[in-house]
């Protein structure tokens, strides 16, 4: 597959009250190589910013919500655009994440290798992260197994590899697919959207790919001394934040299309989390509360 089809490539950043240094330079970084666009979640001063980003030939619109409608919403708003103006591919991204040089044509280039390798069509094809905070990155993973889960190398490849799961930033999405495995769940909001979206694409027979030829750098969750947060096995929220974490998993843990590996692994991971931070922060009675709430309101969603 030829690099022209970054011309068929259009770039979906959401934006919430962004840091406009980090969101400057990331369309600066699209805007050499790709069409993009922002979906704005309701920021007061979006319109400030606006002038800053519509300076740039590739910005193609930018869709402003009157509030915010969450992550999942805005994702769709911006897929849905995408998808009326004819493009093949897009890319999501959060507003705060930094790109390797070409990173559009890396990422287009994995996508074509792992179409003539894979056995099923390839959904998406998600970049290696590393945390510019920590440096550490994050190893792709397929939760069904017992061992051998991480970075489990692709068909006759040296840097792709099956994946059960991608971080939504930075992750390439075939629009042609999505007519058979739909959006982003806009129930969920904002967290473990990027989760029930492969879980429901890998139960309809896609494949994901993880691949080490592009490189995104993203800090997940919040800075941390907790040493489950430092190790990466969980990530912190605000206590806010919890009551969708917490509610959309246990949702989860409910469809039958997600992989019994994770629920195994993610009831223990949840389970340390909620009695550490019940223990040690100072915002226990917040992180109760919102918590137990989202456990409670899980049987809500639809």
């Amino acid at each position: 597959m030829g690099t022209s089809l970054q011309s068929s490539s259009c770039a979906i950043i959401v934006t919430y009250n962004p840091d406009i240094t980090a969101l400057l330079e990331l369309v600066g970084q699209l805007s050499k190589e790709t069409d993009f666009i922002i979906v704005d979640n309701g920021t007061a001063g979006i319109s400030s910013i606006a002038e800053s980003i519509n300076v740039y030939k590739q910005c193609r619109k930018i869709i402003r919500l009157e509030k915010n409608e969450g992550l999942a919403k805005a994702l769709n708003v911006g897929i849905n655009w995408s998808l009326r103006q004819s493009y093949e591919f897009v890319f999501l991204f959060d507003q705060d994440s930094s790109l390797c040089d070409l990173f559009v044509k890396r990422m287009i280039r994995a996508y074509g290798d792992v179409t003539r390798r894979a056995e099923a069509d390839v959904a998406a094809v998600g970049p290696r992260i590393i945390n510019p905070q920590t440096m550490r990155q994050t190893s792709f993973k397929l939760f069904n197994r017992l061992i051998f889960r991480s970075d489990v190398k692709f068909t006759e490849s040296t840097s792709h590899y099956f994946a059960d799961f991608l971080i939504t930033s930075g992750t390439l999405l075939c629009l042609s697919n999505l007519k058979y495995i739909g959006g982003m769940k806009e129930s969920y909001f904002i967290d473990n959207v990027d989760l029930e979206w492969c879980f429901r694409a890998k139960s309809k027979g896609y494949e994901l790919v993880g691949t080490d030829d592009a490189i995104l750098y993203h800090a997940i969750g919040e800075r941390s001394s907790n040493p489950f947060v430092r190790a990466g096995i969980i990530a912190q929220h605000s206590p806010q934040r919890s009551y969708f974490s917490s509610r959309n998993r246990v949702h989860l843990y409910g469809m039958n299309y997600s992989p019994t590996g994770w629920k195994y692994r993610d009831i223990i991971r949840f389970i340390i989390k909620t009695i550490w931070l019940l223990i040690t922060s100072p915002d226990r009675k917040e992180y109760c509360k919102n918590i137990f709430l989202g456990i409670k309101d899980a049987k809500l969603l639809v």
